[in-house]
């Protein structure tokens, strides 16, 4: 049986997602979700993918040389039951382009602290546009928070408050952008991106545990 008469990839409600996130993907956080996506067998949820607004302002303002400011999504979170066969997660993330506004350009990270490269993105024709900087982040110690959810306390409020916050590296990502419109949209995109093309990285990928069993994934049609 074809991959696509196997599977099907449907619009999910963010709270479907939450398990998901919470417990099966590596992050262990919630992100700002915009769009959620499942991937199906036989009515079974076995994968969730969402897109949200770019956690950095800065790349939204400058990345595609000021234009597209709101049409720029991050694919922010992805993750399936283990054991899928091959091409299943490529087709899963090609299908949730074709359920997005167009037109629109897509970025996301794979983490290298993760010993993440990106090759879900590399099967999909994503652009790689190298690494991001590094950079130090405010953390609350003891817990996984993201460090723009206590942001606007500032920074030297948590200088004060060494007990509670500590700032720790960032871990440098792999960069991917995706491009989708007509062929005059995806060519302007491409001409205004700020960033330099840079050729797929390899190396070996790092596993890590997703063996956590959703409630939500059982029938949800």
């Amino acid at each position: 049986m074809k991959i696509k008469d196997k599977y099907k990839v449907k619009a999910i409600k963010k709270h479907e997602c939450k398990e998901w996130f919470m417990y099966k993907h590596y992050a262990k956080r919630l992100p700002i979700t915009i769009y959620a996506y499942g991937l199906f067998e036989k009515n079974n949820l076995i994968g969730v993918c969402s897109y949200g607004n770019p956690v950095s302002k800065d790349l939204v303002s400058h990345m595609l040389n000021g234009k597209y400011k709101k049409s720029i999504f991050e694919l922010n979170r992805l993750v399936v039951n283990e054991n899928l066969e091959k091409n299943t997660l490529s087709y899963f993330v090609s299908q949730t382009f074709k359920l997005l506004p167009s037109p629109c350009c897509l970025v996301s990270y794979a983490d290298s602290s993760q010993g993440h490269h990106g090759y879900i993105y590399q099967s999909t024709n994503w652009i790689y546009t190298g690494l991001t900087q590094s950079i130090k982040d405010w953390k609350e110690i003891g817990t996984n928070k993201h460090s723009r959810t206590f942001s606007e306390l500032g920074a030297d409020y948590m200088r004060k408050h060494p007990d509670r916050y500590e700032q720790v590296e960032r871990s440098r990502k792999h960069r991917y952008i995706y491009f989708k419109g007509n062929k005059r949209e995806k060519k302007d995109m491409k001409n205004n991106l700020k960033y330099e093309v840079e050729p797929y990285p390899k190396g070996n990928n790092k596993r890590y545990d997703a063996s956590y069993k959703p409630s939500t994934q059982q029938q949800l049609f």
